[in-house]
């Protein structure tokens, strides 16, 4: 594998010639590269590929984790005090420790990154334009959640450890801030590998890792290489053929735009992300029920209705409805909730009664909220549904309209790079809302 970029002291170069020396196997068919990638680094292929080539092996020991790290002893005779509700801390610590041990195996794959300033999670955007820009998108509670839980890691996890270990960290180096971008690193490149299937109930999940070579792959939703988990390495292999010139893509799994955006500081634009979604909060459903109560009786009658879809467990004060393009992929509890919302008090008795059961020997309804099955929903439920689209959209700081105005060419050039993945997430989801109307109007 050849290194793109220029000449002395560049880091590409060093960085393949540490994966030589740490037994990181690469294809020579393949080049790490600025050019020719969507974003930062990544692997450009430098000749045909065909499906099922091996691109990259890296053996375990060169894997970056709690298990290879140099204070791995200290993890292991802590790790019950080092227990969090990510269960990132220990490899957080093995990244703080890495990062700025001037004798780290490790420092020629931190170089790529250089210092993180390719890092944008809306994290590190100011609040008040984190807001303006993602308002409705339900990017600024998971940020104001993951932020909050970053410092409390920090204070009652992170920084008693490092006050038991003074000779290996130092709070004045190991600071909040550098926590907060290796939490970010973390979230945007390491990977977690799938239990087995007989460990799936038993244990939790694995522990992340940063696996070296395989993080620089970039994401789409169509992408042409996937990673493989075997015992002594971990193998990344194309899944399809590959032309000369072309960049080669992992994916990170079935993401919508949000969740891109909020994990990995990037969005795909328009109609590229085939598993974009938007919600509806189920609270906004329960809204739209009240607004339409005619009188105090049928407004304690949808109170009452809510209270039970909680205890079925179909609606929660957090929850949300999940759209797709082509169905809604929480269905069971979508199908439910706007069935219940919309009984009459005589209907609704009956079907407390039976505990939420009914009788087989009605319609079955459809297990799937396809598109279709959406458009055939009785007259009430469709009726609900599209107000709850409608207050949906009132939740954003901008029309759909004003969002396709700023995607034309002229306008869009003009944007910030923040502003574009911004656009990017909110027109995708408004995209999908209207859709929804379209269909139950």
């Amino acid at each position: 594998m050849a290194a793109g970029g220029g000449g002395g002291g560049d880091p590409a170069a060093a960085f393949v010639a540490w994966c030589g020396a740490a037994g990181v196997r690469l294809s020579p068919k393949v080049r790490l590269s600025r050019q020719g990638t969507v974003s930062g680094y990544g692997l450009v292929a430098g000749e045909e590929l065909a499906a099922g080539e091996l691109l990259v092996a890296v053996p375990r020991p060169a894997l970056l984790s709690q298990h290879t790290c140099g204070i791995r002893g200290l993890l292991r005779d802590a790790q019950d005090s080092l227990q969090s509700q990510s269960g990132w801390v220990p490899l957080l610590l093995a990244l703080l420790y890495e990062y700025t041990a001037s004798t780290s195996p490790w420092r020629p794959y931190f170089a790529l990154w250089e210092d993180f300033k390719s890092l944008d999670h809306p994290m590190f955007w100011p609040e008040e334009e984190r807001t303006r820009l993602l308002q409705g998108t339900g990017i600024p509670e998971a940020v104001d959640k993951d932020l909050a839980n970053i410092h409390l890691e920090y204070s009652s996890i992170i920084l008693p450890f490092m006050q038991a270990h003074p000779d290996v960290f130092d709070p004045k180096v190991h600071t909040l801030e550098l926590y907060k971008q290796l939490v970010a690193f973390v979230m945007a490149y390491s990977f977690q590998e799938p239990l087995e299937e007989e460990d799936e109930d038993e244990k939790g999940p694995n522990p992340p890792m940063m696996v070296p070579v395989a993080d620089i792959l970039n994401h789409v939703a169509n992408h042409n290489a996937n990673l493989e988990y075997a015992p002594k390495c971990l193998r990344m292999v194309t899944t399809r053929p590959i032309s000369k010139g072309q960049e080669i893509f992992n994916t990170y799994g079935q993401m919508a735009n949000w969740q891109l955006l909020h994990m990995y500081g990037f969005a795909e634009p328009y109609p590229g992300n085939t598993n974009d979604t938007a919600d509806i909060q189920m609270v906004t459903v329960r809204k739209a029920a009240m607004q339409r109560a005619k009188n105090e009786a049928q407004q304690q009658l949808v109170s009452e209705q809510w209270d039970f879809l909680c205890q079925l467990e179909m609606v929660g004060e957090e929850g949300a409805f999940v759209l797709g393009w082509d169905e809604v992929l929480t269905e069971e509890e979508l199908s439910v909730t706007l069935k219940v919302l919309c009984m009459s008090e005589e209907e609704f008795k009956e079907y407390k009664e039976q505990d939420g059961w009914e009788d087989d020997s009605e319609e079955e309804e459809s297990s799937t909220l396809s598109n279709e099955a959406l458009s055939r929903l009785k007259t009430p439920c469709k009726k609900l549904l599209y107000d709850s689209v409608l207050l949906t959209l009132e939740s954003y700081g901008s029309d759909l309209k004003a969002d396709q105005d700023l995607l034309k060419k002229e306008a869009y050039e003009k944007l910030s790079r923040r502003e574009q993945q911004a656009l990017h997430v909110r027109y995708g989801q408004k995209r999908i809302l209207h859709q929804l109307l379209e269909l139950v109007r």
